[in-house]
């Protein structure tokens, strides 16, 4: 992802070319085009965030919605760790799928973000109901009514013929606090009719040229560049040490009725572990 400013500094951005990231996910999910999107949306915003944050911070997008979908949540760091999942992975798609429109698959619900800052209490969030089951509309919509910082997103993501992801890209725009707004109305049009991201990427396109090309009006000055990637923290060390938690009952009812191996899922990367008969009675006498 580079990172810009806008305008002699009143607006700052992030253009992030995420295709490496989409297919990580997807392949670590196992899912299909339709859950591919929506899910892959939202780790696209997610990187976009990561901008926001410093130091050991971190932040997180969470949809709860009554669409199919049943809703997503992904989580961020300022090292551009990015893990997450979609609470119904497997959707069932009874015709055949005519557009790339996730809305009816949303439906009404509410988008929160939350900041887990290093030197804060507690986590800060905030939170909007959804208006358009549009991930990127939605959260240019959270900024302005929850934050009111005039904000533009963008989310794409293109599939070749074989339905494998070829391109994935999102751009964020954002004011700056007290910024000179007389450039906004030509910004918001310059990113409104920015060519798909997603397709962009596809043709071997680059962050960099694409804000030079595009976003030259307005004197981008790419300020750095970070890396985004899917990284989970789970380990089957950590699911261990969940286990040894156990209270001695539950742990006893796990030996008397199994199965074994134990398989323990971790939802937001879907790694899995398995622990023997022998491990865990290991976990009980702890």
């Amino acid at each position: 992802m580079d990172v810009f400013l806008l305008a002699d500094g009143n607006y700052r951005g992030g253009l992030l070319h995420g295709t490496r990231l989409v297919n990580q996910m997807r392949a670590n999910h196992d899912l299909g085009i339709m859950e591919t999107l929506i899910l892959g949306h939202a780790y696209l915003a997610a990187g976009l965030l990561t901008s926001l944050v410093k130091g050991n911070d971190r932040i997180s997008l969470s949809i709860e919605c009554d669409g199919p979908a049943g809703g997503v949540a992904v989580d961020s760091n300022a090292r551009g760790e990015i893990r997450g999942y979609m609470k119904h992975s497997q959707l069932t798609i009874d015709t055949p799928v005519e557009s790339f429109d996730i809305s009816p698959y949303i439906g009404n619900g509410t988008l929160t973000v939350t900041r887990n800052l290093e030197m804060a209490k507690r986590p800060v969030s905030g939170h909007t109901q959804l208006v358009y089951g549009n991930l990127a509309k939605d959260l240019a919509n959270y900024f302005v009514v929850s934050e009111q910082k005039p904000t533009a997103v963008s989310l794409s993501i293109q599939f070749d013929t074989a339905g494998r992801v070829s391109g994935a890209g999102a751009l964020f725009v954002q004011s700056m606090p007290e910024a000179d707004q007389s450039a906004a109305p030509e910004l918001e049009a310059a990113v409104r009719d920015l060519p798909s991201l997603g397709t962009r990427f596809a043709a071997g396109d680059t962050p960099a040229h694409i804000i030079n090309t595009f976003l030259s009006p307005f004197e981008p000055d790419i300020i750095g560049s970070r890396s985004v990637e899917f990284v989970c923290s789970c380990s089957a060390e950590r699911f261990g040490d969940y286990l040894r938690s156990l209270p001695n009952g539950e742990l006893d009812d796990i030996l008397a009725n199994g199965p074994f191996p134990v398989k323990v899922t971790c939802h937001n990367c879907n790694s899995t572990y398995m622990y023997t008969r022998e491990e865990i009675e290991g976990f009980r006498g702890m």
